[in-house]
């Protein structure tokens, strides 16, 4: 298990232990996670589960495929931090990575 923490758009934080081989959208629908809401349950096809990665985390990810950049075109908001979580897979290498939710998503 690995420990991510998701931060709603208010500010409220959940510490939460995702298995390892889920992605990170996975582990907030499991913990039911406000504001990432994953409709299309991780195809990468509704950009719905948008974040914003913290600061020194972005760069310790692998790097964004076409795909998922094509549809950060669809999403609220978009930095230069952000990423669909369904894209991100978890693993012990990510334990302690914090993901920010935006105020909406599309």
């Amino acid at each position: 298990m690995t420990r991510i923490t998701y931060i709603e758009f208010n500010g409220t934080e959940h510490a939460v232990d995702v298995a390892d081989g889920l992605s990170v959208m996975e582990g907030a629908v499991r913990y039911t996670i406000p504001g990432i809401e994953g409709d299309c349950g991780g195809a990468c096809a509704c950009a719905t589960c948008h974040v914003y990665v913290e600061e020194g985390w972005f760069e310790k990810l692998p790097p964004m495929e076409e795909l998922e950049r094509d549809m950060l075109d669809f999403a609220f908001d978009v930095h230069p931090n952000s990423r669909l979580s369904c894209q991100i897979k978890v693993d012990p290498s990510l334990d302690g990575l914090v993901v920010r939710a935006p105020a909406r998503q599309y």
